[in-house]
């Protein structure tokens, strides 16, 4: 395995020969612009987010020298709200965000990436929807996002306009991604619930949802979206990357590591790793729902080279007077620090 910037410092360090051992120079373990930073979130719990937990929980971040806080919010709109306000450095959020941004003149840039595939789940309660038989159903219904304007809220969004119905038909209902968004479901305060894993399995497992729509698989998601639609990533302001190209290199290896390491792990020795807050009480349940999003996961923090267009069109169908032609794809993701990171760490 390669060395970590941690260890090649501190030994290099101790020596007092930085830069002079033999084929040892500043250029394998440049000094990072800033070493203490935030990553904002929206429902870290979710296996969505789980490469960014594992990176924090392996001290993958650390090994790159890097002292990372993340700020856990109630769903990726507010974690971009963090970062533009100046409150978070780097968002963990969804890939579609970057273009939203630049369609208001804010460019933002996707630098490592941790789903190829949205994993969001769209389910019509049996309790208040039990004849549900079309998406016409839904009509003047509530429907219960992570948070509004998040990729949740933008899934169902696109989903409806494929089935001839508006945003404005329906009522979205920010419930979070954890338990809330459970006890919301069952006590009748939502119709339907777009949601990830472990919330959407512990919904299935007690009978209270029918699915409808379902991107957890390559395949089906290619299938709503006509291609492969990139999904939850790192993306930063491009003066942040600008300002701070081995911060952000440094940032991509902690994520390239993490990706690798769930592909090569088990459900059991990932459920061992992370907190018991995100099992839900159900390890087993949990479990069942990891083996189901592996394939959506990224095994290399690389963006499909389609990705982006099919981001685009997907936003383009239902985002009102979208202008398409304004969008510079080319502006809002690069895959340049992820292919070096693969080239340092090509293995778990």
């Amino acid at each position: 395995m390669p060395i970590s910037r941690r260890t090649l410092l501190k030994t290099a360090g101790a020596a007092g020969l930085l830069g002079t051992l033999p084929g040892l120079s500043f250029a394998q373990a440049p000094l990072l612009e800033k070493t203490s930073l935030t990553i904002a979130v929206g429902g870290q719990a979710l296996i969505y987010y789980l490469p960014l937990s594992v990176a924090s929980l392996k001290g993958y971040f650390k090994d790159e020298g890097l002292d990372v806080t993340v700020a856990d919010f109630a769903g990726g709109s507010k974690a971009l709200q963090a970062v533009v306000g100046g409150s978070a450095d780097v968002v963990s959020g969804a890939f579609e965000h970057t273009i939203n941004l630049q369609a208001k003149g804010q460019y933002y840039r996707c630098f490592a990436l941790q789903g190829r595939a949205p994993m969001i789940v769209l389910g019509v309660s049996k309790k208040t929807l039990p004849d549900y038989k079309t998406p016409a159903d839904l009509k003047g219904k509530k429907i219960g996002v992570t948070a509004p304007g998040s990729s949740t809220n933008m899934m169902v969004s696109f989903f409806l306009a494929q089935h001839g119905i508006k945003p404005t038909d329906v009522s979205f209902i920010g419930v979070g991604a954890g338990a809330g968004a459970i006890t919301a479901l069952r006590s009748g305060q939502i119709d339907a619930i777009a949601n990830l894993d472990p919330v959407i399995s512990t919904l299935v497992k007690e009978d209270a949802i029918h699915i409808i729509a379902d991107t957890r698989t390559l395949a089906d998601a290619q299938t709503i979206f006509g291609g492969n639609m990139p999904a939850g990533c790192l993306y930063a302001a491009q003066t942040f990357i600008d300002a701070n190209p081995n911060t952000t290199q440094a940032l991509t290896n902690a994520m390239v590591r993490a990706d690798k390491w769930i592909q090569a792990s088990s459900a059991d020795d990932i459920a061992a790793l992370v907190p018991q807050s995100y099992l839900l009480g159900d390890p087993d349940l949990y479990k069942l729902a990891l083996k189901g999003n592996r394939e959506a996961l990224s095994p290399d923090g690389l963006v499909p080279e389609d990705g982006p267009q099919t981001a685009l069109n997907a936003l383009a169908e239902f985002v009102p007077n979208f202008d398409r032609t304004a969008i510079d794809i080319s502006r809002i993701w690069t895959n340049q620090f992820a292919a070096k990171a693969n080239q340092q760490y090509p293995h778990a």
